[in-house]
């Protein structure tokens, strides 16, 4: 599946500071999923056109798909948010306005265990704080495509409004002779849930990592533009209603003959 494209490439800038900018500047997501599934090569991938096949900040990830080795590239700005993950920024220039782009890569300890309900918890503030997401498994491992439907229910537990944007990733397409989740079954989990799917190769599809985040970018600035004019109608004053004149002349019509009599 093809996500629809962006009316304008999209540029990338380093930004100096992880400051917040002005309010519907700021585009926060989140990329969860099991270990290993290339979570931290995707969001290295998007945000310097560079992939790494084997990558450990602090999340212990590995891309898959690939045999390179190294740090992601200096000029990201990374803080801490829930350990031991990384929140990446940058500037991006989206249909024409700059967004400061924040991304968190959490940590891959999801399975499908007696403790799943525990290991999410510890994800619950990273959730919140996101505005849009993207929950990625392996095509190479059933166990991860198994903690997508977890995962997702847990972000509409935290986010029940349905018009939170959330993109199930098939990563390492490229690794097709280690397939154990085929197409049709990441396509009918997400028409399940009511989201979008699309598989992607991170080590040889750099255009499709970054329309994936491209276009999670532009749902979740959406988003916020619709909440924004929400709120500006819930905070207008109704007027009062006028009142009837004719209702006013009849009340005058009788006080006036009230006192004639």
């Amino acid at each position: 599946m093809r996500l629809p494209s962006m009316s304008q490439p999209f540029l990338l800038a380093p930004i100096a500071e992880c400051a917040p900018g002005p309010p519907g500047a700021q585009v926060r997501l989140a990329v969860l999923g099991a270990r290993g599934v290339g979570k931290s090569a995707m969001i290295v991938r998007f945000l310097t056109k560079r992939f790494i096949g084997d990558y450990e900040p602090n999340t212990g990830e590995a891309a898959g798909g690939g045999a390179r080795r190294g740090p992601p590239r200096s000029g990201l700005c990374l803080t801490a948010l829930c350990s031991p993950g990384n929140l990446y920024s940058r500037l991006v220039h989206l249909e024409g306005d700059h967004v400061a782009v924040q991304i968190q890569d959490t940590p891959g300890c999801i399975q499908v265990q007696e403790d799943c309900v525990q290991v999410l918890d510890s994800l619950s503030r990273c959730v919140k704080w996101a505005e849009g997401f993207l929950l990625v498994y392996s095509i190479t491992d059933y166990s991860s495509y198994q903690s997508v439907r977890p995962l997702y229910q847990h972000i509409r537990k935290v986010h029940p409004d349905a018009r939170t944007p959330i993109i199930i990733v098939g990563n390492k397409a490229d690794l097709l002779h280690a397939r154990q989740v085929q197409a049709k079954e990441g396509l009918q989990l997400a028409n399940e849930l009511g989201s979008l799917f699309l598989e992607i190769s991170t080590s040889d599809d750099s255009q499709g990592v970054c329309d994936v985040f491209q276009y999670l970018c532009k749902e979740v600035s959406k988003l916020q533009h619709a909440s924004s004019t929400d709120r500006r109608r819930s905070s207008i004053i109704p007027r009062p209603k006028s009142p009837n004149m004719q209702d006013l002349k009849r009340r005058f019509k009788q006080a006036l003959s009230s006192k004639v009599k």
